[in-house]
């Protein structure tokens, strides 16, 4: 059964906000959670099947390996609460697995989101699906129906390397404190790795992270009016090994002056707007990431090859 929670999204004003701040930095920089429009939804999902693109597959195989580990650590009648849920493709291998009393998927891009719960709904009829539309990096107001059951918080995809580790630890100490003290949290990382590997991941020869990347400028020209000459732009990835982190950038290509929401920019060539990180962690910096923030791991789970793993944490 399909309910529903939803914060309504017309214009976001913290979409303003965000873009005239970043577009003020020096150098600028935008958060990564406004890539996800409808279309940034769809061109990131077709980013996850690439052949370059690990992490995807990678935490998917493992999910549907270790059901009967997940159902022996965690037990069911948890309510799953998805933080960042997107398409929730992954998702399913682990309410199969332990039974959930009720999902909550939390996304930003609402059209996406209620596509993805009506199909978790019609896959498991007799669990209660209540999507909330919400940016999960503030404080979400979970569902009423849920407030006495214990939960897990499901974080997959390794959307923690976004942030950087201090607001990183933040979001994790937030988290704890929405799920409750007898909560779970079950998260995936990934893991530092060879260099050409990383890249190839953040810059496919299909172009298709290059064109996630470019459509933030096309939602700024859309919902901002902004005038950003997004042919003059070419999409960056870059490693960062001082901070063990891979870097997404969009390169001005000539000298320019743009508008969004009606204040004027100049970038000149070879600047650079930074749009995104995706930090990579060891186990003992994952570890302690998790420690910092309130919750304990209990158990870890890596594929094969060392590239991803998934760790279970307890408030």
């Amino acid at each position: 059964m399909l309910l529903t929670q939803d914060l309504a999204l017309t214009v976001n004003p913290a979409f303003r906000r965000d873009m005239l701040a970043g577009f003020s930095r020096h150098p600028k920089a935008t958060p990564p959670i406004w890539f996800y429009d409808h279309r940034g939804s769809q061109l990131f999902e077709a980013i996850t099947d690439l052949p370059e693109y690990y992490p995807t597959r990678t935490e998917t195989a493992l999910l549907a390996s270790h059901g009967a580990d997940f159902a022996r650590a965690i037990g069911p009648g948890r309510a799953v609460v998805e933080f960042g849920a997107g398409s929730a493709r992954k998702t399913p291998h682990l309410l199969r697995a332990i039974q959930p009393a009720a999902y909550v998927p939390i996304d930003i891009s609402g059209d996406f989101l209620h596509a993805s719960s009506a199909g978790l709904a019609a896959a498991f009829p007799g669990m209660p699906v209540l999507p909330v539309v919400a940016d999960f990096t503030h404080p979400v107001a979970l569902p009423p129906a849920i407030a006495a059951m214990p939960k897990l918080g499901f974080f997959p995809g390794s959307t923690i390397g976004n942030l950087e580790p201090h607001a990183a630890v933040d979001l994790l100490r937030a988290m704890r404190g929405s799920l409750g003290t007898e909560a779970m949290l079950l998260i995936g990382m990934d893991r530092v790795k060879d260099v050409d590997r990383l890249i190839a991941a953040y810059d496919d020869a299909a172009g298709v992270t290059a064109a996630f990347n470019l459509n933030l400028l096309h939602r700024i020209n859309r919902e901002l009016e902004g005038d950003l000459p997004v042919e003059a732009f070419v999409h960056r990835a870059r490693w960062n090994d001082a901070a063990a982190r891979i870097e997404m950038h969009l390169e001005a290509q000539e000298a320019m002056r743009f508008h969004v929401a009606a204040t004027p920019f100049a970038m000149t060539r070879g600047e650079t707007i930074h749009t995104e990180c995706s930090h990579k962690y060891d186990g003992r910096d994952s570890r302690l990431l998790l420690r910092a923030a309130g919750w304990e791991p209990v158990e870890e789970w890596r594929d094969d090859e060392d590239l991803f793993s998934l760790i279970l944490a307890r408030a």
